[in-house]
């Protein structure tokens, strides 16, 4: 791809960053609009999991499939693909009639956004060749994703609120046209020189273990822990996970490349983004219905609730970026993992008459650190790769966010609804303790795998890994 001009490199991050913000923004909307969605649909507590879960669970599926497409047929046509599959999907959603419509349309939208997230990445390394200004682009594309998805609470409150629960889909339809449109005229299209292979078996594999096992988990409390249902879906994950390291370990281009974990640092950063995302999963979905359902307030005023945590994610995402560049990711890590331990702390004996001020803190804690994580994860991944494997590194820690967004809601809503006794209003609150416990636990590993793979042994297992992966003709790995 030619070297393009200062102003013409931040046009292309801008238009990758509107599909980023898109996709990000759906990630988290939907969740106040769950309650809306309930009643008119006539939905389950399952029924809002696979809301949720049916988007997420394709999106992990077809993330490493999606990047290697775009590498194989060209990155701007997969995006402009992507977004407009997107946008479709979008349309359908609000025009859903029932749940089952809905779910299926969310999937509609999840194959377009999986051309988004990786291939963006693409764009974006290839475009930015310098070290420290690539470092600053990533930056800012972890920070769109922290901004677009403490956003998403808030704007769908307003919309929910004011309009009803079909606008929340409506928000994306200008902004992928625009998009899509801007594409065309100012991405400049590119492929890689040695595309990886179609791996079908791979991915075959990927998508029976993730959905086999958050089947069974929503599925769980009306089926039974124990079922042969429950344990069957596990037994199938299993066997599917461990055909899958099998399979791709002996492959020459494999869908995953096992090797990449090899390096402490990307493999704490996909650890780190399964924890991560788990907690801000489970903390929107049980907070959505603490607000809504137990305390009975309207999507609005929940999602003004909600401000304080966008609001601090809106300053911090940004701060989080600079740092990141400027002096590496451990600090920011720290923090992420130490505020939201206390957001989940705060909420762990959760009652109706659980004070103003104490719900506030704890929004303002989780905001602080989600703000804080995402240009870390990013800039981890893809630290010490070869730049020529940096976008199937971004996509595989694109991968994990998502797999932690679907076990967050899947486990989470799942053991807080085997353990609620009589009605969902009254039974929620005393069975959420639990659920609050595990956000704590996962800010926790946040911290801890933060402070043990940024390190000066973590580092070198990185730089020893990216001159193992490096072709040949090109070992200068992606800078920290």
């Amino acid at each position: 791809m030619p070297e393009l001009s200062a102003r013409r490199r931040f046009l292309v991050l801008a238009i990758c960053c509107m599909s980023l913000f898109i996709v990000g923004l759906d990630n988290t909307i939907v969740n106040v609009a769950l309650p809306s969605i309930q009643r008119d649909l006539h939905a389950s507590v399952s029924g809002l999991q696979w809301t949720i879960d049916a988007y997420t669970l394709v999106l992990a599926s077809l993330l490493m499939l999606s990047g290697s497409t775009g590498d194989r047929i060209g990155r701007r046509r997969t995006f402009q693909a992507g977004l407009a599959l997107f946008t479709l999907g979008s349309l359908l959603c609000s025009l859903a009639p029932s749940l089952g419509w809905l779910v299926a349309a969310r999937m509609i939208q999840a194959v377009g956004g999986s051309m988004l997230n990786p291939v963006a990445m693409s764009i974006i390394t290839n475009t930015f060749t310098d070290p420290r200004e690539r470092a600053r682009a990533i930056g800012v594309w972890g920070g769109t994703v922290g901004f677009s998805m403490a956003l998403g609470p808030v704007v769908g409150g307003l919309l929910v609120g004011s309009v009803g629960w079909q606008s929340i889909f409506w928000i994306n339809i200008p902004v992928g046209l625009a998009a899509l449109l801007l594409a065309g005229r100012f991405v400049p299209e590119s492929k890689a020189v040695k595309p990886r292979r179609v791996d079908p078996v791979g991915q075959l594999l990927v998508i029976t273990m993730l959905a086999s096992v958050t089947y069974g988990i929503i599925e769980a409390p009306a089926a039974g822990w124990t079922s042969m249902q429950t344990v069957l879906c596990f037994v199938l994950g299993l066997a599917a996970g461990v055909g899958l390291l099998g399979y791709e370990s002996r492959r020459v281009e494999p869908l995953i490349d096992l090797r990449f974990f090899r390096s402490v640092p990307f493999s704490g950063a996909t650890v780190i983004a399964v924890c991560g995302f788990a907690s801000l999963a489970g903390f929107l979905f049980l907070n959505t219905l603490y607000l809504q359902d137990a305390l009975g307030y309207s999507a609005l005023h929940a999602g003004l609730y909600t401000l304080p945590m966008a609001a601090m994610t809106v300053v911090f995402a940004p701060i989080s970026g600079r740092i990141v560049g400027g002096r590496g990711p451990r600090l920011p890590l720290v923090v992420a993992g130490i505020a939201m331990s206390l957001s989940g702390l705060l909420l762990t004996g959760l009652s109706l008459t659980t004070p103003l001020g104490q719900l506030m803190a704890a929004y303002v804690l989780f905001g602080l650190g989600f703000g804080m994580l995402n240009a870390p994860i990013t800039n981890t991944a893809v630290s010490g790769m070869p730049r020529s494997q940096a976008g199937v590194a971004a996509a595989v820690a694109s991968t994990s966010r998502q797999v932690g967004q679907s076990l967050g809601v899947a486990v989470i809503g799942s053991v807080v609804t085997s353990s609620v006794h009589g009605p969902l209003r009254t039974g929620f609150t005393q069975a959420s303790h639990i659920g609050w416990w595990i956000t704590v636990g996962c800010g926790l590993a946040v911290l801890v795998l933060g402070i043990l793979t940024t390190g000066a042994w973590a580092r070198g297992t990185a730089a020893r890994n990216a001159a193992r992966l490096a072709p040949s003709d090109s070992r200068t790995p992606v800078a920290a």
